[in-house]
């Protein structure tokens, strides 16, 4: 088959590498190649990748930047220690270039449409923003997010930080890069999120060198249908593949890239597979789409609580981190402003 594929990132990135091995692939990339960008944190964990990586030939050991032992949760008030499994930083940009060795890509070049591809017998939307695909009616939620790379004379943080913002409506990440490196983002549904940024700067300082961003969605591939149109097939965040909770979506992009590449020839397959490889995300999604929205209903959200908890507890070596309350620190009055601005979310 002549495949067009639209967007490098890691969907883009893993279909070059492997649908490449059997079919004409040619990968289409709307900035210059000197300006590509990896957005996102870096984050992700090593056990789960590198399986992905062994299939594109290459070792995901020699791409960490940064092992994590423990994380910091502030919230509220609240600090909340929990250690770590697996959990890394990693050169994203140097191992997409990686994968995409030997590929033939078309740099600066926006794909706006099916129709600015002739010849192909299939076009795959791997751009994240659903560039290719019909827009979602009713269920799309896009977080604006922005990041920094920082220099430090003195880091912060020797590990792995998040801040949950006021409201729930997203949080601020510190992620270090090894060395005086850090990646320092936020992304807030109620678009404070370059506010946030600034008072972490003004607390820490640090020396800002790069800045990416770009919204991430947090609609699940339930409410993402259709996943083809044309030519057009999606793939990844295309598609939904961020978990919800997290905004996490590397290991869930490649998987969904894996489940396409089995399923080429049939994609009413792949819908169906794909539906039910991330059924969760829908769960994920009716619990937190609530909070943002200020909409919460306290009885009505208390069996999907328990619901996400035991998914989280139950699968800590997919997302790498050990859920558990010890190490915690409580400012009171400042969690007893935190509780206040939820409870007035509240409708019982």
């Amino acid at each position: 088959m002549k495949i067009a594929i639209v967007g490098t990132g890691v969907a883009g990135s893993y279909l070059l590498n492997q649908l490449g091995r059997n079919h004409k692939v040619t990968g289409f990339e709307r900035y210059p190649k000197e300006k590509y960008q990896c957005v996102c944190a870096w984050g992700t964990t090593k056990d789960y990748i590198s399986e992905y990586a062994e299939a594109c030939d290459l070792d995901f050991e020699n791409y960490i930047l940064h092992e994590g032992d423990n994380i910091l949760v502030s919230f509220g008030g609240a600090e909340i220690e929990s250690p770590l499994s697996g959990l890394v930083a990693f050169d994203k940009h140097r191992f997409l270039e990686d994968m995409q060795h030997g590929s033939k890509i078309k740099y600066g070049t926006w794909v706006q449409s099916e129709n600015d591809l002739k010849g192909y017998d299939m076009v795959v939307d791997a751009t994240g923003l659903r560039t290719l695909l019909p827009k979602i009616q009713g269920h799309e939620i896009l977080i604006p997010c922005v990041q920094y790379k920082v220099k430090y004379q003195n880091p912060p943080f020797d590990d792995f930080y998040i801040q949950v913002l006021e409201n729930m409506g997203g949080y601020l990440w510190y992620f270090p890069l090894g060395g005086k490196w850090a990646h320092i983002g936020a992304g807030d549904l109620n678009h404070n999120h370059h506010k946030v940024i600034q008072n972490f700067f003004d607390r820490y300082g640090g020396e800002r060198e790069k800045i990416v961003g770009r919204p991430v969605r947090l609609c699940p591939p339930k409410y993402c249908q259709p996943f083809t149109s044309g030519k057009v097939v999606g793939v990844g965040e295309s598609i939904g593949t961020v978990f919800p909770l997290l905004g996490e979506g590397i290991i869930p992009t490649l998987q969904c890239g894996e489940l396409l590449t089995t399923n080429l020839h049939d994609l009413d397959q792949y819908r169906r597979e794909v539906l039910d490889h991330f059924a969760f995300y829908e769960t994920a999604y009716n619990f937190l789409a609530p909070l943002l929205r200020g909409e919460v209903s306290l009885f009505e959200q208390a069996g999907l609580s328990l619901a996400v908890l035991l998914h989280m507890w139950a699968n800590e070596s997919r997302y790498g981190i050990k859920l558990q309350l010890s190490g915690m620190k409580i400012e009171p009055f400042s969690l007893m402003q935190q509780a206040m601005t939820i409870a007035r979310m509240i409708t019982i």
